[in-house]
């Protein structure tokens, strides 16, 4: 039985219906292709004597290949189509169908950026629209839709109080960052010319209010604040710190990733926030993942508003306009070459609209529901991070693991064996071995059930000191554990035909 495969136990390297699956240019063969493709007419070279000649390195497949191959990926991919995601709306939120048909009716689906305005009116009423509600939502008197992202909707909030400092004759060095904050949002900071003041948590997981008081100055442009923040938690003195930042001529800037815990719920403006990015894939479904596509509209307070970004949709006095120029010169310029992500906002508005504002406020209280049974479902046989309720996020340290020789990335690796995509691992960084879970607001508390049994079954074996089991894992899936240190600090980053694919090949 030596052909049998060590891993699987059989003749295939399959196991059941999974299948096991070569890379593409594993199977490539010289020759096979799936199209037929007359053979281009030889000219004269363009190219200053560039033109290629040898062959371009391509694998050669079969149509029925080809369709395979991406099938057989396809079926290895965890989503939220598969089953409960634990990294919540950060990576995986529930994406209605409803959106997507949506997006696909032909007069929006065809859209080109470059088409004259008279041809786009019903697209600029589109973005009109959401517009409208995110301002209403957040109780902000303008917004910016052309951010690509959220990092990007960050880096519009600070280019927008730099602008707004710069027009009042002011040159301040500081901007204030939680610890508690985003990563994002010292990198934002930093790459608009800022130097980065860290402000310590408190023993409840909240910024220490008097800590930020002893940092403040005539120097500080601003403070940036995730809010709900990355533990899950609400910022109790956040008014008092839009007050005192005020105070000090600085700007608040708010990381609204975490909108989704809040949105019908509180809005933003009635705190003193300044700016405020909005990740519409967290808060108002639309798909994310993979580098794009995304949108991260930023709302604007009145004293940010007249810095706003070019261009913005008005309404003329022959339809909709693009506001191209300021003639003020007070706005900061042009974040990106068009509007905005149109698929996206045609996927947010149909999220708002089949919601209504009754509805949105719902989506909140599920997502908080859900994140807080979880933590009471769990806070016995896990350690919570903090005491009392959270809000979307149920965030455990690696306490309950003392002594059991098992890790973080331990437990999280023997959840995929039971079916499960991790949840965030190691964030945030203010918390030791962190274990984030965000639920959403679509997993029904029988999908909860079955995760907490889970989980309070894989304490318990690491607990009865198990610890193999989870060094081992993950066993069921199509590649074993990698050996992260090795891949991190010896990547292998272009794929080289070894001698036995060369004679499979031949």
């Amino acid at each position: 039985m030596s052909n049998l495969d060590p891993v699987t136990g059989t003749f295939s390297g399959n196991r059941g219906l999974q299948i096991e699956e070569p890379l593409i240019f594993e199977q490539g063969q010289e020759g096979r292709t799936g199209v037929d493709l007359p053979a281009p007419p030889k000219g004269a070279d363009r190219l200053g004597g560039m033109a290629r000649k040898g062959a371009v390195g391509l694998p050669g497949l079969s149509e029925p290949q080809v369709v395979r191959h991406y099938t057989r990926l396809s079926q290895k991919n965890y989503a939220i189509d598969s089953g409960l995601y634990p990294l919540g709306s950060c990576t995986m939120k529930h994406n209605p169908r409803l959106n997507e048909k949506m997006v696909r009716l032909p007069g929006l689906a065809d859209l080109h950026p470059l088409q004259p305005l008279s041809t786009v009116q019903g697209a600029l009423a589109l973005i009109d629209q959401v517009a409208h509600w995110l301002k209403t939502l957040t109780g902000m008197p303008a917004v910016a839709m052309s951010p690509g992202a959220g990092a990007h909707g960050e880096l519009c909030g600070i280019m927008a109080i730099r602008a707004a400092l710069e027009h009042r004759g002011e040159t301040r060095k500081r901007i204030l960052v939680p610890e508690s904050a985003h990563g994002t949002n010292p990198a934002t900071a930093a790459a608009c010319g800022y130097e980065v003041d860290a402000i310590p948590a408190n023993a409840k997981g909240r910024v220490d209010l008097e800590a930020f008081r002893a940092k403040l100055g005539p120097d500080v442009a601003g403070i940036m604040i995730t809010n709900p923040n990355t533990c899950g938690l609400f910022e109790p003195d956040i008014v008092e710190i839009a007050e005192a930042i005020h105070g000090v001529g600085g700007y608040f800037y708010c990381d609204g990733a975490n909108f989704n815990a809040i949105v019908g719920r509180v809005r933003p403006g009635d705190l003193g926030i300044d700016c405020m990015h909005i990740n519409l894939h967290k808060t108002f479904s639309t798909p994310h993942g993979g580098g794009g596509p995304g949108a991260g509209p930023v709302v604007l307070s009145e004293a940010l508003a007249p810095f706003a970004p070019l261009p913005y949709v008005v309404h003329g006095k022959d339809g909709f306009d693009l506001v191209e120029h300021d003639e003020k010169g007070r706005a900061f310029g042009r974040l990106k070459g068009f509007h905005g992500q149109m698929g996206m906002f045609v996927r947010a508005l149909a999220y708002m609209m089949s919601h209504g504002s009754d509805g949105l406020r719902q989506v909140a209280e599920d997502a908080v529901l859900n994140a807080n049974y979880i933590l009471a479902s769990l806070k016995d046989v896990m350690s919570p991070a903090f005491d009392g309720t959270c809000m979307h996020e149920a965030l455990f340290d690696d306490a309950f693991l003392k002594d059991t020789d098992v890790t973080t990335l331990d437990f999280a690796k023997a959840l995929i064996d039971e079916g499960y995509h991790p949840m965030t691992m190691y964030f945030p960084l203010v918390v030791h071995g962190a274990l984030l879970v965000e639920p959403t607001e679509t997993e029904s508390k029988d999908s909860l059930d079955l995760f907490v049994t889970v989980m309070r079954g894989l304490a318990a074996r690491a607990k009865a000191g198990e610890a193999q089991h989870f060094h081992d894992a993950p066993k069921l899936t199509p590649r074993r554990r990698l050996d992260e240190t090795a891949a991190a600090r010896s990547p292998v980053l272009r794929w080289k035909p070894t001698v036995e694919t060369k004679q499979a090949a031949e």
